[in-house]
């Protein structure tokens, strides 16, 4: 069936939003229509106000924020501090949601990047305060709780003010009564099974990744909302990756590898195993790389698995283009830097103001690979 020019422009439009932006005549190529008719759709989404045109490209928004009003940015004054881990696409729309909101403030963002190490975000840390920080946004890698549990005291002890950004900090634990804006993945979650238990599906499983507090929330999520809805049959949690490869280092990768090259879990064997008609599928890069495989295969998406990718990155430039969650990563970093500027700008000696643990709710982002349940 020929795609209609809505579904289309919301695939051009999620391109552009993923990548910041795209030259007219590659992302025809890779959508398989004319350069003429993607000219169309920019023209149509850019008079929507959705994105801004250029010569032979079209640009996020987001990207290219219009600040008529904004103070400029002193280059010479104190930045605020951000740091990320490095290769994690997920956080880049929050990076770009946090630079705006700083941008408009006329205040600078220094963006630090954490390599893939133990202590790495310390490092960045102590840099960005020896080059005068006046605050950070932090999201630590956080692998597992062990690595929570080692940056915790560090980040609780840092001289200037400091958000968590995308990471809920442990009950208990030194970061407890700190400043946190992250997602509500639970939600995220119930959003996922809710949508595919209307479509009459009653075996689903979870195939999730383990490097991260996002995968650990959502797989917990998960286990606790499907045990407690009575629609649901059977249900089951995997690993994307190998269980071997998730649960211990593997001494023949290279440090910095990317974990994409770990292999991913035989999706058709766990559906086949549990007679599951649907799949939730974290993140949406692996999402797309089970959909190729489960199409290697010989199952279809959606005729004969219904998929809902977690993330929604790149979820849209899928074939088929795959229902996502989407987490508010944008709003989250918006939110986490407006938050930061408030601690910061409070004058010295004010008495304490409580700390704020803010969560966004994700949305469902309805694109066709989930449909009806097959009869039995």
């Amino acid at each position: 069936m020929r795609e209609g020019a809505a579904a289309r422009r919301e695939r051009v439009l999620e391109a552009v939003r993923a990548r910041g932006q795209v030259r007219v005549t590659a992302l025809a190529e890779e959508l398989g229509v004319s350069v003429v008719t993607l000219r169309r759709d920019v023209e149509e989404l850019a008079r929507r106000g959705e994105v801004q045109r250029g010569h032979g490209v079209a640009r996020s928004l987001s990207s290219v924020p219009e600040q008529r009003g904004a103070p400029p940015v002193d280059a010479s004054a104190p930045a605020v501090g951000l740091i990320v881990p490095e290769h994690h696409s997920y956080l880049f729309e929050a990076v770009r949601g946090a630079r705006a909101a700083l941008e408009e403030a006329g205040v600078r963002m220094a963006l630090h990047i954490a390599r893939h190490h133990p202590g790495a975000e310390e490092a960045m840390a102590r840099q960005a305060l020896e080059q005068g920080a006046r605050g950070l946004l932090v999201s630590p890698r956080w692998r597992g709780a062990e690595g929570a549990a080692l940056d915790a005291q560090w980040l609780a002890e840092l001289p200037v003010p400091a958000v968590l950004m995308e990471r809920r900090p442990a009950p208990g634990s030194p970061l407890h009564a700190h400043d946190s804006v992250c997602s509500d993945h639970w939600y995220g979650a119930h959003l996922a099974l809710d949508h595919l238990v209307s479509l009459g599906h009653r075996r689903i499983v979870l195939a999730a990744r383990d490097d991260s507090p996002t995968a650990r929330t959502l797989r917990a999520a998960f286990a606790q909302i499907a045990s407690q809805r009575p629609q649901v049959e059977e249900w089951a949690v995997v690993l994307t990756a190998g269980s071997a490869a998730a649960s211990a280092p593997d001494p023949t990768r290279r440090p910095g590898t990317d974990e994409h090259e770990a292999s991913l879990v035989d999706l058709r064997a766990v559906l086949r195993e549990h007679g599951a008609t649907a799949a939730v599928l974290h993140a949406d890069v692996d999402a797309l790389m089970l959909v190729q495989q489960l199409r290697e295969g010989g199952v279809r998406v959606p005729e004969d698995c219904s998929v809902v990718a977690y993330d929604d990155v790149v979820a849209a430039l899928g074939s088929p283009p795959l229902t996502a969650v989407a987490p508010p990563t944008e709003a989250i970093g918006r939110a986490a830097a407006e938050l930061l500027l408030h601690r910061v700008g409070r004058p010295t000696g004010a008495a304490p103001e409580a700390v704020r643990r803010v969560e966004l709710l994700p949305e469902l982002k309805v694109r066709g690979s989930a449909v009806r349940a097959p009869a039995d």
